[in-house]
């Protein structure tokens, strides 16, 4: 299923002052990161389907219509966003572009599974590079899927799942690439959120339950591992992510503040932030304790963010900075949208680059 509706996005773009980012819409390439990334709010166990999301060159909110409801974002490729149909019992991804609201489906797992850990490797450009149309060039990428839930084979219950499949763009199908050991397949299935890394070719995924570690997997060599984590006793919510081209840890500790390490050589963390004081306070409200962020970044910003109503407290890089410096602002969050009240409610975060052009994908 695709649905455009490009020229009202357009205009409203426009009217918007998009043409500020540095796109060329007509011509934009999804994979370009010359714009500053979209903080996009999908709420959490909403029927209707719509989403939020946050200009950052005028800081201003918006609401997005949706093809379908019911998801929850995975990643970026490109300006595309990869989701879970969370309407099905078993796991379904789908591709869409929320600017555009063009979407569709992946084919379905050999093997049905519920609740597996969910990575992305985005491999090269796709062929097609002379074309010369409003369609946009697309990166090949690898989905990966491993551990989760399956029916046994001779009856008798549901199994945890050793086989890892590889979706490839390029030929539109799944295949089985690998395993998972046991013991790894349970960890990526009950403690494993669908949020992941991927650090030139291995994918990480953070557990979700204390004490938390780090699952990594080298997709070219099929070689898993399992990594500590920085004060993991006492982090209250720890996520990963990318930074300066290194695997990055955002975490928050009990009756402290919240901290970035990177993984430097040797598998050894180094603490490089912290979040101003006043920042983490003000996040925090009168609860005063992490276990109810949630965090998402991407090479460019890190956000961390409670609800839709309340602010966000994001980390940017600054551009130009030959040494790579970050600087800490806070965004206020979403109370109205075109003159309309906006309730508060959980959501899941996004960062994606805006992109008003037809995909190949699709």
């Amino acid at each position: 299923m695709t649905i455009k509706y490009s020229t009202y996005m357009t205009r409203w773009l426009e009217q918007d002052q998009f043409a500020r980012i540095g796109t060329n819409v007509s011509k934009a390439y999804p994979i370009a990161t010359t714009t500053s990334s979209w903080f996009l709010a999908l709420p959490i166990r909403n029927h209707r389907p719509y989403c939020y999301a946050h200009n950052p060159v005028i800081d201003k909110w918006h609401q997005l219509s949706l093809p379908i409801p019911s998801i929850r974002p995975i990643g970026p490729i490109g300006s595309l966003l990869l989701l879970r149909v969370t309407n099905s019992t078993t796991l379904q991804l789908g591709l869409c572009n929320p600017f555009t609201r063009e979407f569709r489906h992946l084919p379905r797992l050999h093997v049905a599974r519920t609740n597996p850990a969910v990575g992305v490797v985005t491999t090269s450009e796709s062929s097609n590079p002379n074309r010369d149309d409003d369609d946009v060039r697309f990166p090949s990428f690898k989905v990966y899927v491993a551990g989760g839930m399956s029916e046994a084979a001779q009856g008798g219950g549901a199994t945890y799942e050793t086989k890892v499949e590889m979706y490839d763009s390029r030929f539109d199908t799944w295949r089985i690439v690998g395993s998972t050991p046991v013991e790894f397949a349970v960890r990526l299935t009950v403690w494993t959120p669908n949020e992941n890394v991927c650090i030139g070719e291995t994918l990480y995924w953070v557990t979700s339950a204390r004490v938390y570690s780090v699952m990594g997997f080298d997709v070219g060599r099929n070689r898993w591992r399992e990594l500590g984590v920085p004060m993991a006793e006492k982090l209250e919510f720890a996520t990963l992510v990318p930074r300066n081209g290194a695997l990055g840890l955002v975490g928050g500790t009990c009756g402290g503040s919240a901290c970035i390490w990177e993984l430097n050589e040797g598998d050894k963390w180094c603490l490089v932030d912290k979040v101003p004081l006043e920042l983490g306070l003000r996040l925090l409200g009168e609860k005063r304790i992490w276990e109810s962020v949630k965090c998402v970044g991407n090479e460019d910003a890190i956000c961390l963010y409670r609800d839709i109503g309340y602010g966000m407290v994001i980390c940017k890089k600054v551009v130009g900075e030959i040494m790579g410096r970050w600087e800490w602002v806070w965004v206020d969050g979403c109370g109205y949208t075109k003159g309309k009240q906006v309730h508060n409610c959980p959501i899941r975060g996004a960062l994606v680059h805006p992109s008003l052009a037809s995909s190949l994908i699709f």
